[in-house]
C-alpha cells in the first residue's frame, strides 16, 4: 500500500484498512460489502443528478469506471482481481486490464437499484453504457462512515486538491488527469506476460494424415526455472484450477481456394524441404545479394496439405521477452480454404505449474500473447489482398481483431455442477475472465460441464475431447458471427462517409474545394465499396461450403449438439449475409446518385466558365478591335504630325527672325528656291527623318509595353483576413474592388511593392481575389515587366512566385501553418 493511503487511515481515524476487508462494520450499516460501498461512493464522486430543468445530468461511462476501479485495485482500496480483456475504445480495440468482480458489483448495485444505467450507442455505432448513483443509492451513502469515504476520497482525488483524477484516452494510452492539467499516465492496458511452455496443438479432426505435432513437455520445467511473477497484483485468488489444458484460438479470414494455392506456395508446401523461416516483409531488391531483416521470426513446418483445400502446420514464435519472462510458444494452425483459421495450444506449464493447477487468471494472459501472435503470424502469410480485406473490415486495427476462444481441460477444480458456476460470484467472475459475459452453462454428462461465454467457450472433463469435430464445426460458424457483426458495424461507418459527401456537395456555391473534396471522397468510398462487395461474396460462398456433422450416437454427444445448436446458427448466418447484400445494394445506389449529383455539379461549374469565357472573351475582342483603330489613328497622326513639324522647322530656318546667319542662309535659300524640286525633296528629307526619330520613339515605347509579364497562381486556401489586412496598410497604390459571384463577395485587391532594388529594378503589381466572406484566397496575380528591369537583376516568374509566397507565410497569413504551398501551387500556375 503506498504511503499516502496509509497517512490517510490515521488521520481518518486509525482504521484498520486492508483493502475489501477493513471496517466490518459498514457491511452491517449498508447490507453491502467493503468493495460495494466503496464502489458505489466513487460512482456518487464522479456523477450527479439534475438539480433542475436547466441543470444536466452527469454520468459516468463504464470503460472508464473500469479504469478507476484498476487504479483502485493498485492501491488496494478495492480487494478484486482482474485480468485482461479485449475492449473497444473510440472503435480501436485494445487489451485492458478488467476487474470482473469489479463489474459483478456495479450490476449488482444496478440490479437493487442503488445506480441507473444509460444506454448509449457511440459514433462508430457501437453500443455503450454509463452509470449514475440513484436517490436510493444516495440515500444509503448516509449510512456510510467518513473513514470509509476519507479512503476513497484520497484514491479519487489529486494528492493535495479537490479535483478529481479523470481517466483520458489519447488514442494509445489511458491517463489519469485533473481538470487543472495534472496527468499521470495509467499501467490500465499494459497486459503482464507471464512464463509459459506450450505444444502445437491440432484437433484430429482438421487433420488429413502426416506426421504427429511435436511435444515441448521435456522443457516444462523452464517456465518456473529463473521465472519471475511480472502481476501486479500479488493477491490473486485462484478460485478454479483447469488440468491438461488445450487451446484454440479462431477467426475467419476472406480465402478462396486461389488463395490458398499461393499460401501454400508461400510458405513451401511444395518444396522438397518444406517450411523454413517466414516475414511478412516484401523483397524490394530481390535482384541484389544481401538481405537485412530484424530477428523477429516465425519456424514453420508443414504437416500436412492440400493444394487448394487446407493447410496444417506447426509454427514457433521466437520474438524477444522481457526479462525474467520464459516462454517456449508452438502453435498448432489449420487453415481452411473457407476462411476458418484454427490456432491451437496445449499448456505444458504455466510459471511452476506443471501440466496441472492451472490458473484461469494465467490463463487469461496466455490468451492475450495467443490472440496477439496468432494475427502477427497468420498476417505474414496471406496474402497482401487479404491484408487490405481486413484493414477494410476492422477499419486498419487489423492487428487487434477480436477472435473466439475455446477451452479443453481433462478437469475443472473444484468440480461442480453448471448451475453452481453460474452463482454471479466468485466462480462465475472467474470464467468471465477467459471467455468474457458467461451466457449459460450446461451438465452434458455427469463429468463434463459446457460453459458459453461473450468471447467463447469452456468444456471440461475427462471426455471433452471426444466431442473435437462438433467444437471445431461450432467455431466456424461461430467466427463467421463475430466476422459478420464487425462487417455490419462497418457499414455504417460507410453510410457516415456518404452523408458527409452529401453535406460537402451542399456547400459546392460556398467552398471552392467542395468539389474536389466530394470527388476525392467518392473516390475512396468506391473503392471500399468495391472491396466490401468481394468480402461477402467470400462470405456467402463459406457459408455454402461448411458443412455440419451429423448428430453424435451417444447421450454426452447428443446433447452437446442439441446446446450447440449448430444447424440454428448456419440459418441465422445465411438470412444475415443476405440481409447485408441488400445494405450493400442500397450503399452503391446511394453512390451512384452522388456520382451523378458531382457530375451534374461538374457540368454546372463548366458551363458557368464557359459563360464567363464566352462574356470575357467578348470583352477582350471588343478591346482589342478599340486598340487596333487606335493604333491606326495614332500612326496617321504621327506621321501627319511629324510633317507639320517638319514644315514648322523650315518655316522658322527660312523665317527672317531665324538665328542662323542671313548670308549662308539666304544665299543657301537663294539656291533652293530657284529650284523647285530640290526644295521639295529636301522638305521630304527633315520629314523622312523626323518620322523615323517619332517612329523609333513609339516602336520603344511599345517594346517596354509588351515586356510585361503577368501570371496567376489559383490557392483556394483558407487564411487570416485580419492579417492580410494588415500587411496590405505596408503597401502602396492599394486598390479595392468587390463584385458578387455564385453568391459569395468577391474581393480584388490590388497594390504595387515599393521597393524597387528588392525586386530587380522595377516594382511588381500584385492582385488578390478573396472570399471576403468565407475568408479563402482564391488566387494570386502578378504582373512585372521585365524589359523595364536591371538585366542581371531582372527576376524571373518563379523568382517573384516564391517571393510574394514567402511574404504571405512570413507574416502568417495561411490558416495552415506550412511552406507547402511553395511547391504545391506551382501545378495552379499559368503565365501570359
Amino acid at each position: 500500500m503506498s504511503e499516502r493511503f496509509k497517512e490517510s487511515n490515521i488521520e481518518a481515524g486509525n482504521i484498520n484498512f486492508v483493502g475489501a476487508a477493513g471496517n466490518n462494520n459498514v457491511g452491517t450499516l449498508t447490507g453491502l460489502t467493503d468493495n460495494q460501498t466503496r464502489l458505489l461512493y466513487l460512482i456518487d464522486l464522479y456523477t450527479k443528478k439534475a438539480a433542475n430543468r436547466s441543470d444536466k445530468d452527469v454520468w459516468i461511462r463504464k470503460q472508464a469506471l473500469s479504469v478507476i476501479i484498476y487504479e483502485g485495485i493498485l492501491v488496494d482500496v478495492f480487494n478484486y482481481d482482474y485480468a485482461p480483456s479485449s475492449t473497444l475504445v473510440e472503435g480501436k480495440r485494445i487489451w485492458c486490464n478488467t476487474s470482473q468482480e469489479g463489474q459483478s458489483d456495479v450490476e449488482f448495485l444496478r440490479e437493487e437499484e442503488f445506480i441507473n444505467a444509460l444506454l448509449l450507442t457511440s459514433k462508430s455505432y457501437k453500443p455503450g453504457i454509463c452509470y449514475q448513483i440513484s436517490d436510493k443509492g444516495k440515500n444509503l451513502l448516509q449510512f456510510v462512515p467518513k473513514e470509509e469515504k476519507n479512503i476513497v476520497d484520497v484514491f479519487a482525488y489529486n494528492e493535495g486538491t479537490k479535483e478529481l483524477l479523470e481517466p483520458f484516452w489519447d488514442g494509445i494510452h489511458y491517463w489519469m488527469q485533473t481538470r487543472s492539467g495534472f496527468r499521470r499516465e495509467s499501467t490500465v492496458t499494459d497486459t503482464e506476460a507471464i512464463s509459459y511452455v506450450s505444444s502445437a496443438y491440432i484437433p484430429l479432426c482438421l487433420r488429413y494424415g502426416g506426421r504427429p505435432t511435436m511435444s515441448n513437455a521435456h522443457k516444462a520445467h523452464t517456465s518456473g526455472f529463473g521465472a519471475i511473477d511480472t502481476i501486479r497484483d500479488k493477491g490473486l485468488d485462484e478460485v478454479i484450477t483447469l488440468n491438461s489444458v488445450s487451446m484454440i484460438v479462431a477467426e475467419y479470414i476472406p480465402f478462396g481456394s486461389n488463395q490458398l494455392v499461393q499460401l501454400n506456395n508461400t510458405i513451401g508446401s511444395n518444396e522438397r524441404v518444406q517450411g523454413g523461416y517466414i516475414s511478412s516483409v516484401l523483397d524490394e531488391r530481390s535482384s541484389e545479394t544481401i538481405v537485412e531483416m530484424t530477428s523477429e521470426l516465425t519456424s514453420v513446418d508443414i504437416l500436412d496439405y492440400t493444394p487448394t483445400n487446407h493447410i496444417n502446420f506447426e509454427a514457433e514464435i521466437r520474438y524477444p521477452e522481457d526479462p525474467g519472462v520464459v516462454q517456449i510458444e508452438t502453435f498448432g494452425i489449420s487453415l481452411n480454404a473457407e476462411g476458418t483459421c484454427f490456432y491451437g495450444m496445449q499448456v505444458e506449464a504455466v510459471m511452476d505449474k506443471v501440466k496441472d493447477k492451472i490458473s484461469l487468471d494465467h490463463l487469461s494472459r496466455i490468451l492475450v500473447d495467443v490472440q496477439r501472435d496468432s494475427s502477427r503470424i497468420v498476417d505474414s502469410m496471406i496474402s497482401q489482398r487479404q491484408r487490405d480485406l481486413l484493414d477494410e473490415i476492422f477499419c486498419g486495427d487489423t492487428a487487434n481483431r477480436n477472435k473466439i476462444n475455446l477451452i479443453i481441460a481433462n478437469e475443472i477444480t473444484p468440480h461442480l455442477t453448471a448451475e453452481e458456476y453460474m452463482d454471479k460470484g466468485e466462480h462465475e467472475n472467474e470464467l468471465k475472465q477467459i471467455i468474457g459475459d458467461t451466457k449459460a452453462a450446461y451438465d452434458i454428462s455427469e463429468r463434463d460441464t459446457l460453459v458459453f461465454g461473450a468471447n467463447g467457450l469452456l468444456l471440461c472433463g475427462p471426455y471433452a475431447r471426444s466431442h473435437e469435430p462438433l467444437l471445431c464445426a461450432y467455431l466456424q460458424f461461430v467466427t463467421l458471427d463475430i466476422f459478420l457483426q464487425n462487417y455490419f458495424g462497418r457499414l455504417w461507418v460507410l453510410k457516415e462517409d456518404l452523408e458527409k459527401v452529401e453535406t460537402i456537395l451542399s456547400c459546392i456555391s460556398i467552398d471552392p474545394t467542395a468539389l474536389n473534396q466530394a470527388r476525392d471522397k467518392i473516390c475512396i468510398i468506391a473503392k471500399q465499396t468495391i472491396r466490401l462487395d468481394e468480402v461477402l461474396a467470400y462470405v456467402t460462398e463459406a457459408l455454402q461450403i461448411m458443412e455440419i456433422p451429423p448428430q453424435p450416437q451417444e447421450q454426452a454427444g447428443r446433447s452437446l449438439y442439441e446446446r450447440l445448436e449448430i444447424f440454428s446458427m448456419r440459418s441465422q448466418l445465411l438470412r444475415r449475409s443476405s440481409d447485408l447484400n441488400k445494405n450493400i445494394l442500397g450503399i452503391r445506389r446511394s453512390l451512384k446518385l452522388l456520382q451523378h449529383q458531382v457530375t451534374l455539379a461538374s457540368e454546372v461549374k463548366i458551363e458557368e466558365l464557359n459563360i464567363a469565357t464566352e462574356k470575357n472573351l467578348k470583352v477582350l475582342m471588343a478591346i482589342k478591335s478599340s486598340q487596333d483603330e487606335t493604333v491606326s489613328t495614332m500612326r496617321i497622326f504621327q506621321i501627319m504630325f511629324s510633317g507639320a513639324i517638319t514644315f514648322s522647322l523650315l518655316d522658322r530656318m527660312t523665317g527672317d527672325w531665324t538665328a542662323i546667319d542671313p548670308g549662308m542662309t539666304n544665299n543657301l535659300l537663294t539656291v533652293l528656291r530657284k529650284n523647285v524640286i530640290l526644295w521639295l525633296l529636301v522638305s521630304l528629307l527633315v520629314w523622312t527623318v523626323v518620322a523615323i526619330l517619332f517612329s523609333k520613339s513609339s516602336i520603344d515605347i511599345d517594346w517596354y509595353r509588351r515586356g510585361n509579364s503577368q501570371f496567376t497562381m489559383f490557392m483556394e486556401e483558407k487564411i487570416y483576413s485580419q492579417k492580410l489586412l494588415s500587411l496590405l496598410g505596408t503597401k502602396c497604390n492599394v486598390i479595392e474592388e468587390r463584385f458578387d459571384k455564385d453568391r459569395r463577395q468577391i474581393l480584388v485587391v490590388t497594390y504595387q511593392e515599393s521597393n524597387a532594388k528588392l525586386w530587380g529594378g522595377v516594382v511588381p503589381t500584385v492582385s488578390l481575389d478573396l472570399d471576403e466572406m468565407n475568408q479563402y484566397l482564391l488566387k494570386i496575380t502578378i504582373s512585372y515587366n521585365i524589359r523595364r528591369a536591371d538585366k542581371n537583376e531582372a527576376l524571373t516568374l518563379e523568382d517573384l512566385k516564391q517571393k510574394v509566397l514567402s511574404e504571405l507565410i512570413q507574416h502568417g497569413i495561411f490558416y495552415h501553418k506550412n511552406d507547402s504551398y511553395l511547391s504545391v501551387v506551382t501545378n495552379k500556375t499559368y503565365s501570359k
